[in-house]
């Protein structure tokens, strides 16, 4: 009797094992997700510094007409065709950066203090790393001057000018102007003749 009810427990023990291992589901080791992408910050800093140089250069107390004339009128009968406004780095103050070409092709960047409006230093520099379809004669044919050009700028927008440089279509430059406004910048194409390119 005893050896029956031993094997009767076994035998039950037995099935009710078979029949959790077929209703229980295999344990398997969890998979690792993967995290969810998140947006670059190095964009956003950007950003937030080029808004910051932007309202450097509208608080600057020398304008980009202003630090024009000064390039001009270092060394002869320049004509300014680039401008780019920086922030003060190191032992260097505010400064504007501007490329002055003079008639016999020499091609000098004149830094102009944007507090003082005093010459910080001048660079020779190859005309050629710069403007590789323009030519002197371009400049010196052009009936609107960068500074005209920039004025007209201000005009149509209502800001300040703070960037400039020169590009050529057909056969003639267009000045390119940036202009800071309340909240944003906009850049607006200034053809030889004054006129405003679309």
């Amino acid at each position: 009797m005893l050896t029956r009810t031993t094997c009767a427990a076994a035998l039950l023990a037995l099935t009710a094992g078979f029949a959790t291992a077929q209703t229980t589901a295999p344990q398997t080791a969890p998979q690792p997700t993967a995290p969810a992408p998140t947006a670059p910050a190095a964009p956003a800093a950007r950003t937030d510094n080029a808004m910051k140089e932007i309202d450097a250069a509208k608080a600057a107390k020398i304008g980009l007409a202003q630090a024009l004339a000064t390039a001009e009128s270092q060394g002869g009968q320049g004509r300014a065709i680039d401008a780019d406004f920086e922030k003060a780095e190191g032992s260097t103050p505010t400064h504007w950066e501007i490329k002055v070409v003079y008639p016999d092709g020499k091609l000098v960047e004149h830094y102009i203090n944007a507090d003082t409006g005093a010459l910080i230093k001048s660079e020779n520099q190859p005309f050629e790393r710069y403007f590789t379809r323009l030519k002197v004669s371009d400049f010196q044919d052009a009936k609107t001057s960068l500074k005209d050009a920039l004025a007209i700028a201000e005009q149509k927008t209502g800001g300040k000018a703070f960037e400039a440089e020169v590009e050529r279509e057909g056969s003639s430059v267009v000045y390119e102007i940036t202009v800071a406004l309340a909240d944003k910048t906009q850049e607006i194409k200034i053809g030889p003749d004054g006129n405003v390119v679309q």
